[in-house]
Order: C-alpha cells, then structure tokens, then sequence
C-alpha cells in the first residue's frame, strides 16, 4: 500500500527520485519482469519480521482500544503477541500527541497557506503508485511519507530522531511485493486518518474474519452526519501538520479516496483529482493478492480468505459506482484520467496531458527528469499472467459497468 521506490533526497524534503517502476506482481505469473523478485514469482510474500511495525503501532490508546471494543476483542491467539505491544506502544503515542500539539500550537494555528490539494485516485493495484511517482519528480509537489501517515498525532516533535533510531525495523521490501519499504517513502494518507480515529475501510484490516464482506467507510456519504464530519475534521489536522513540515502543494495518493471526490471537492474547491484507470482482469486477483498479504502481517486475526473475493467485487463496485457519481458535479479542468497502459507506454506524454488539463503549473520544469525516468522505464516490462476461468467470468459479470465504460474485455483462455 505504501507508494513506490523512492530514494528520499536529505535537505530537500519531497523531492524524491523513483527507483524501476512498480508493475504490481500478480498470483500465477508466466513470465515475470526482471524485477520481480524469486517470492512473487512463487506467489509467496516477502518475510515481515515480528519486531517491524504494523499500522495499528502508531495508533494512540483511545483509537486503539476503540478499535478492539468495536469487535468485541475477538484476538486469535497466535495474534495476543502483536496486540500486546500495541497496547504498549499506544501509551507513547497518547503522550507524544500532546505535547506535539502543545509544542507546534502556534505553527499549526497560523499554519501557511498552501497550494490546494493534488489527489491521485483509483482501484488498488491500478497503477496510482506510479503515477505517484512520476508526480514527485516535480520539486513544486510534496507529500506524506510513510512515518507521518504511521505516526500521525506527534510526527513533527519525533520524526527526526524516531526514524533514525527505528531505522532497523522497516525491511527493505513490502510483503506483496518488490516495493521499496521505509519511513521516507511516500505513503497513504488514508493509514493516518485511521491512526488518528476517523472511520476507515482500512480498520477492517485488523478484524477480517469479523468483519462484514461489504466496505465500511468508502462512500462517505453512507456515514451518518456526526461521523462524516469527525473524517473532515481528521483529514484538516493532518493537512495542517503537513503544511507546517512542507508548505508545497501536497500529492495525495490514497485509492479509498476514489469513492470521495464529492466530498473532498466540497472541502477543497480548487483541489485537483487525477484518476488512473487498469484492466480488472488484472486489477482484482492482483487486489486479491494485496488483501492476503495485508491479512498475514497486519491482523489480528488468522484468515482464511472464506469472504475475501466476496469483499473485493463488493468495494469494486461501491468505489466506482461513487465515483460515476460524483465525477458529474466537477468542472472539466478539475478531474483527469489516464489508462495505466498508456502511461507505461508513454509517461511523459501522458502527463504532459495530465499538466495541462488539471492546470498543474509549467510542464517543462519537470519535463527533464521525466524524460531521464521514462529512459530507465524502457529496460522493465510488465508481467503477464495464467487467468483463472472462473475468476475471469466472476469480473466479466460484476464489472461490466466499469468494462464497457472503459472498454476493457476479458482476456483469451487456453
């Protein structure tokens, strides 16, 4: 879930240079990238040791212990090891929070205006990685990395010392796949929206087995009024702790947030949503493959995946069938798209398009490093992939909608 290969620049915070890009490895491959690493070719998950830190470590202890109430503290034994040193570090982040508010007051009172928000949106494993990436090779954008969406209520009184000294705990690598992991890598926002207790589809993470096979907390129109606007008032605090630290346009790549345009349009109006479209018969198994691993190194409990496909059509359709709602209210110059085929195929003339449409600023600022990245691009090639009949009718049926809206057809088998 954490945003591409970055190599993080000291001194210039935000400008990062992306490593190969990120072709997203699928179940059964025939043929694999020279990137992909021996586990996906097997369709295994890299090793995330027990000592790393999960998403629920950053959480302070009334999130925390909300979170557990909510599913009546149904820990599967094997699991009581990662809740207990939760519950530990959750007196840490409930100490930091405030005194990082108290020290930051002013700062955070009369924080800089900056410029409105940039969103990258669409499905989980439709290629908003590297989008992300190539948008962070302009030196005018910043982002979240992966410490302040990890600890979000105290990052800017414990970011510089926190990540040098906990350095060691992050490996190299995410577990579904051959992305780059650590505290300096642009991250989600929607991990720390979660962290700081606004309702998220991602507490379900914690809880599979016990939760509904239907999203919670996507289409935030569907939450009552109270809750709706608690999300508002988190996603305003962690931009303004975000703007302290780096007054830049923020980059906000989050997938969840494709089913909340209307919302985030009516927050920020002049905000800007770049949206990338993927093939499904690509997206969901890949999508598949995310959650599994999600569930082995995040939860809290053993999962059998018994709801899991069932769970991801559900999202499929909730996502897109808000976003076709909401794309209608936004003026033309405020929402783009791009087919991830064609931004692999030519990502400088994809957001040359991008620039100009959504009004992005000049294009030939950035165009340079854009250019020398789509050089290195041209040694990589995507995967392809053994399709499994049923699954292929299963995305035939409940995507059709998104299928004949972007005219993708299911794949030949045999």
């Amino acid at each position: 879930m954490c945003s591409g290969r970055f190599r993080y620049i000291c001194g210039d915070r935000g400008r990062q240079q992306p490593g190969p890009p990120d072709h997203h490895p699928e179940p059964t491959p025939v043929s694999n990238s020279p990137s992909t690493s021996t586990a996906a070719k097997k369709g295994e998950f890299h090793a995330y040791p027990w000592w790393s830190p999960r998403f629920w470590h950053g959480m302070p202890a009334g999130v925390w212990f909300g979170l557990l109430r909510e599913y009546g503290y149904r820990i599967d034994f094997m699991k009581l090891g990662l809740a207990a040193t939760v519950s530990m570090m959750t007196g840490f982040n409930s100490l930091m929070g405030p005194l990082s508010d108290a020290r930051f007051r002013r700062r955070l009172r009369d924080q800089p205006t900056t410029p409105p928000p940039l969103f990258i949106i669409g499905h989980w494993r439709s290629g908003t990685t590297l989008l992300h990436e190539l948008a962070m090779l302009d030196d005018r954008f910043c982002c979240p990395n992966t410490y302040e969406c990890f600890a979000p209520s105290h990052f800017l009184l414990t970011e510089d010392v926190m990540t040098q000294a906990l350095r060691w705990m992050i490996p190299s690598k995410r577990p579904m796949d051959d992305v780059a992991a650590g505290w300096d890598r642009p991250q989600e926002d929607e991990f720390a929206l979660m962290s700081l207790g606004a309702p998220s589809c991602y507490r379900r993470i914690a809880f599979p087995v016990s939760s509904p096979a239907r999203p919670e907390a996507l289409d935030l129109t569907k939450l009552p009024p109270a809750e709706l606007n608690r999300w508002k008032q988190t996603l305003r605090r962690f931009l303004a702790m975000l703007a302290v630290r780096d007054p830049r346009r923020p980059v906000l790549k989050s997938p969840p947030h494709t089913a909340r345009v209307g919302v985030l349009a009516d927050m920020f109006p002049e905000s800007r949503f770049l949206h990338v479209v993927r093939d499904p018969f690509v997206v969901i198994p890949s999508t598949l493959r995310l959650w599994k691993s999600l569930h082995d190194v995040q939860s809290l409990q053993v999962e059998r995946g018994a709801t899991l496909e069932e769970y991801v059509f559900a999202a499929f359709a909730e996502m897109h069938d808000a976003f076709e709602r909401d794309r209608a209210t936004l003026p033309a110059d405020r929402l783009h798209e791009v087919r991830y085929e064609e931004l692999v195929a030519d990502p400088v003339g994809t957001l040359a398009t991008c620039y100009e449409r959504l009004d992005l600023g000049d294009f030939g600022r950035v165009r340079p490093a854009l250019e020398r990245q789509a050089e290195s691009m041209r040694r990589y090639r995507t995967n392809t992939y053994r399709h499994d009949p049923r699954l292929v009718a299963e995305i035939t049926s409940r995507c059709k909608p998104f299928l004949d809206r972007y005219g993708y057809a299911a794949p030949a088998i045999g």
